[in-house]
């Protein structure tokens, strides 16, 4: 059980701190979140805000002890949801797979986390 516990805030950390950052260029609209979202693949200026606020709220969702278990699994889902939309639309767009790979190991890192989450929440109940 420890060993899933540090695991699970190790992994947990990392993916939360890579929402929250890769939320901040879209908070703030800077040139080349800008460029990439809304130049690039289309999306609208309120939409790249919206989702970046609940990129954040959802990895202090994730982050916080004391959020219960049914809040943790949406926020999972909705970093789901947000990572596969990123691949579809890179692919949409005609972005070659060496310009949107790394999505795939956000996911994997995804998929991951909330296994330990899962794992974590098992043995504690």
């Amino acid at each position: 059980m420890k060993r899933i516990n540090i695991a699970y805030w190790i992994i947990t950390a990392l993916f939360a701190g890579f929402m929250i950052f890769s939320s901040f260029g879209g908070l703030t609209l800077e040139k080349q979140s800008v460029d990439l979202m809304n130049v690039h693949l289309g999306y609208p200026l309120y939409f790249i805000q919206w989702i970046s606020v609940m990129k954040i709220i959802g990895a202090i969702a994730i982050l916080l002890p004391f959020v219960p278990d049914r809040l943790k699994d949406l926020a999972y889902f909705g970093f789901l949801i947000d990572l596969v939309t990123a691949v579809f639309s890179f692919i949409a767009v005609g972005d070659p797979l060496t310009d949107w790979w790394p999505m795939l190991l956000f996911i994997g890192f995804l998929f991951l986390a909330y296994w330990l989450h899962r794992a974590r929440t098992r043995n504690v109940a």
